[in-house]
């Protein structure tokens, strides 16, 4: 349940549960109310009526008489007044009204007369008095309420307690509901931040169909893309670290070698010509090797921006792959290697040219350092329809677009280990780690760059291998448009 739907019944709940409790603690004591009246309305009325034949007595309504007898009738929960006709005031058993002959208005005497009236605290008896049908006077009884008072009282305090007690009940219940909806969730999630945030040990935060909920899983996953950022930082770290020091390596090779030979050609006046002309041709080939690395490193180094975006051109997908593929006929015969092109391309495509011959000289070149002399290698840009049978079967399961371009390389080389082929993306990772080839394998950074140029045309990379049958790299990249559209 929602937070909000939840504090909105809460508060009805809250709201309602009292008014009810003081209805029905109402209803209980006017319910007592009215059983007590009916009994209690009987019982004075009985006391009443032992009073009235001697209160009647027309002889008591006269000026200087004893009034004993009323006197004795009296008490602290029964009062008697008795007046003259006129109104004069000739007995009270109310002691802080003893002066007597006081006047009384006569409206008010002839008020109520005969009703036996109920009052909070007592019922009260007014009638007048005759003798020989001539008026005498008028009397008032009144009979106090004492029970029924001690009663309503006790029961009023009781109600209050027991309302309060039910309230105080209902405050305790919501407290330990929003505790346990609230405020322990909030704690916990907060705690988790602050423990985030300090680098520890993040435990699991249960995530519950709300908006504490909703939070804690967007902290759950805004830690997890951070941890998967720190992840890559680490290792983008180690991976700088490591080209840094490998290329160091590499480039102290040839520096050696282009330093030795330099020193021989300044040094030895007497060399001859040919000799003369190897260690040139020996130091060109260092200074290529290094200008190679230097470019393969920036242009790794580039692609490796998330800001670095290509220059992307609208070309004919037939006319432009078919150059593609046109130009490494030469190299494999120099090499003794038959080399099958296909090209069967439908559509337009956004390409940056010169890139995508930087991914072909480099899929070529691991090809062809890869097969033995007689071997073959396999070079296609088709369309998903076109794709050739000379495909090896352990690399049909790259094959699964509906449209765009697949760009193919296949050689029969000796193939790739299972447990590299992991890594083979991976910037300076080579397959044959022995530096004293290092020269004669790469810079070791061919193939990461291929796969981040494909990545940024919008493409993908794969790459399938077989020990002692061969390798396949699946270049996939999308079209922009069919013909015909």
């Amino acid at each position: 349940m929602k937070i909000k739907t939840w504090l909105l019944l809460s508060y009805i709940i809250v709201m309602l549960l009292p008014l009810g409790a003081a209805y029905g603690l109402f209803a209980w004591i006017n319910a007592y109310h009215q059983d007590r009246n009916v009994e209690e309305y009987f019982l004075k009325w009985t006391e009443l009526q032992a009073i009235l034949p001697i209160v009647e007595d027309p002889a008591l309504y006269q000026f200087g008489i004893e009034y004993e007898q009323l006197d004795a009738l009296t008490d602290a929960h029964t009062a008697i007044e008795l007046y003259s006709k006129d109104g004069y005031l000739l007995y009270t058993s109310n002691p802080l009204r003893k002066t007597v002959q006081s006047l009384e208005a006569k409206e008010n005497l002839y008020k109520n007369l005969y009703v036996f009236d109920q009052s909070y605290r007592s019922f009260t008896y007014r009638a007048p008095v005759f003798s020989a049908k001539e008026l005498v006077g008028f009397y008032e009884v009144k009979l106090a309420r004492a029970e029924w008072v001690d009663g309503v009282t006790n029961r009023t305090w009781f109600v209050v307690v027991l309302f309060v007690v039910f309230i105080s009940g209902i405050f305790l219940v919501v407290v330990m509901l929003v505790n346990h909806k609230l405020n322990r969730r909030l704690a916990h999630l907060m705690r988790q931040m602050k423990i985030f945030a300090e680098h520890g040990t993040v435990e699991q935060i249960e995530q519950q169909n709300d908006e504490i909920g909703e939070l804690a899983a967007s902290f759950d996953e805004m830690r997890q893309q951070i941890e998967a950022a720190r992840d890559n930082l680490a290792q983008e770290q180690r991976e700088k670290a490591y080209m840094i020091a490998s290329i160091s390596h590499d480039l102290k090779t040839p520096l050696t070698s282009i330093r030795a030979y330099a020193e021989s050609l300044g040094n030895e006046q007497n060399l001859p010509v040919s000799r003369q002309k190897e260690y040139q041709e020996v130091i060109i080939q260092k200074a290529h090797y290094m200008q190679q690395m230097l470019d393969d490193l920036l242009m790794y180094t580039l692609l490796q921006s998330p800001s670095y975006e290509i220059e992307l051109v609208e070309v004919e997908g037939s006319e432009f792959f078919e150059m593609l593929v046109s130009d490494y006929e030469p190299l494999c015969l120099e090499r003794k290697i038959t080399l099958h092109t296909f090209c069967e391309v439908e559509g337009v495509y956004a390409v940056n040219p010169k890139q995508l011959l930087r991914v072909a000289d480099n899929l070529m070149s691991n090809a062809m350092k890869h097969t033995k002399k007689n071997g073959e290698i396999i070079l296609a840009a088709v369309s998903p329809q076109y794709v050739p049978e000379e495909i090896m079967p352990f690399a049909t399961s790259l094959f699964s677009k509906q449209d765009g371009i697949y760009f193919i390389v296949q050689n029969s080389g000796i193939g790739i280990a299972p447990e590299a082929l992991a890594f083979v993306f991976e910037p300076l990772y080579q397959t044959d780690t022995a530096r004293t080839k290092k020269e004669d394998t790469g810079t070791g950074l061919g193939l990461s760059i291929t796969k981040r140029m494909i990545e940024k045309h919008g493409g993908t990379v794969q790459i399938a291998s077989e020990k002692n049958s061969g390798t396949c790299v699946v270049c996939w990249l999308p079209t922009i448009k069919r013909i015909g559209e």
